[in-house]
């Protein structure tokens, strides 16, 4: 059954897209595009991997001032914050999109644009999204539409990767002012997610006395040894399809090329584990930690002379979080990309992008993108399509005004 929008939320949208300045605005974005996406490509050719967002944090904070915002700075935290001061009596948005990408700082970053697309590492995720908000504040300053409630425009940090979101969960819980949250993250505008997957990834040591690998044998338990077997145990666990829970060991370390012919004193493995729901989550790290634990001791236990022990350090750790199906944000999120001219828009229940901290905050979150996952992505081949760009520019738009609140309506929140 195709996803229902309610009447109130529908209500709102019709009647601000009716509205004179409103479509002044949305066609602005179309003609604005080539603008937007000079600022994209150069935005792209500024290097930012995780904790190195410095130097594009301070070309977007001088975007940000360019188009009138107030209070520009960069945050205790590296993100980049101005205001769009609202008139009184709407709802406090965040609009952010996350400036740090998934490549090295020594990556090559050459633009290359033919045949309606432009590719370059980062070009999409999330330089993209850092421009989408950029064009939504231009696209009110070029109308003149005055909102309710404040808008925060941000470009945050430390999304990807062992960055864990972080940028994003201190500027939530920096900022208690704020009654919702729309996150941009990549090109498109078919696509809503509303729901947080849970992430933990943990770093797991194993440890014992080592020794030579001839002449310690049967004297030591081996840590490399605990951990196959957990890797072993873990790798029978059984889980859910429904909430989609998942594991896999993605990272095993011990010795050293220089000591081939050593028992190691420690061995290190990395395990992800994820899930939809914070309850199956949580089931699914004792079961790991059950199996990790009865590795440590059949390893001890078979040789009978040392102890295996272990420590654990946690890389990442996201809680699992949703709201409802029909929350008025979904909702709106929903009803404007049909407005856009996409009939039935994917609707994500699970996913990790920074809607998660916004979600974990307690507050009404979605994130805006595309539908279709595309396979260049996260790679050097990373591309974008240029043509009907501006839509994706457009639906953050009007989701942003009906959280927020203007002079022709209420916010739907």
């Amino acid at each position: 059954m195709a996803y229902q929008v309610s009447q109130r939320v529908q209500a709102a949208l019709d009647t601000l897209t009716a509205v004179p300045q409103i479509q002044e605005a949305l066609s602005f974005m179309e003609k604005d595009q080539e603008e937007i996406i000079a600022r994209q490509m150069e935005l792209a050719l500024i290097p930012a991997p995780t904790y190195h967002e410095e130097k594009k944090a301070l070309r977007l904070l001088e975007m940000f001032r360019a188009e009138g915002l107030e209070n520009c700075h960069i945050d205790e935290y590296g993100n980049c914050v101005g205001l769009r001061r609202g008139t009184g009596g709407g709802k406090t948005v965040l609009l952010e999109g996350h400036m740090d990408t998934v490549f090295p700082l020594d990556t090559e970053l050459k633009i290359t644009r033919e045949d309606g697309w432009i590719r370059c590492p980062g070009i999409v995720d999330d330089t993209r999204g850092c421009v989408t908000v950029l064009s939504t504040v231009r696209a009110l300053n070029a109308a003149g539409i005055r909102t309710r409630g404040d808008i925060q425009v941000v470009g945050t940090v430390q999304e990807e990767g062992m960055g864990a979101l972080k940028g994003m969960k201190y500027y939530v819980n920096h900022h208690p002012e704020l009654e919702a949250s729309v996150s941009v993250d990549g090109d498109g505008f078919r696509g809503v997610i509303y729901r947080a997957t849970g992430i933990q990834t943990a770093e797991i040591t194993f440890r014992g006395k080592g020794g030579h690998a001839y002449i310690a044998f049967g004297e030591v338990a081996n840590p490399a040894h605990a951990a196959g077997r957990a890797i072993a145990k873990i790798s029978n666990l059984e889980v859910p399809r429904d909430p989609k829970t998942t594991f896999a060991v993605t990272c095993l370390h011990a010795g050293a090329d220089s000591s081939v012919h050593v028992v190691p004193s420690e061995a290190k493995m990395v395990v992800n584990f994820r899930s939809n729901t914070p309850e199956e989550l949580e089931k699914l790290r004792e079961k790991i930690f059950n199996a990790i634990g009865e590795a440590c001791r059949e390893e001890t236990a078979f040789w009978g002379k040392d102890e295996i022990t272990y420590e654990c350090k946690y890389l990442c750790d996201v809680p699992a979080g949703g709201q409802d199906d029909h929350a008025p944000i979904v909702e709106a999120a929903v009803a404007a990309s049909r407005f856009l001219g996409c009939a039935e828009p994917n609707l994500y229940p699970d996913g990790c992008t920074n809607c998660n901290r916004a979600i974990e905050a307690g507050l009404p979150a979605v994130c805006l993108g595309d539908g279709d996952y595309d396979p260049h992505i996260h790679s050097t081949e990373e591309r974008f399509r240029e043509e009907g760009a501006y839509k994706g520019c457009q639906q953050a738009l009007l989701v942003t005004l009906l959280c927020a609140g203007t002079e022709f309506q209420d916010s739907v929140l």
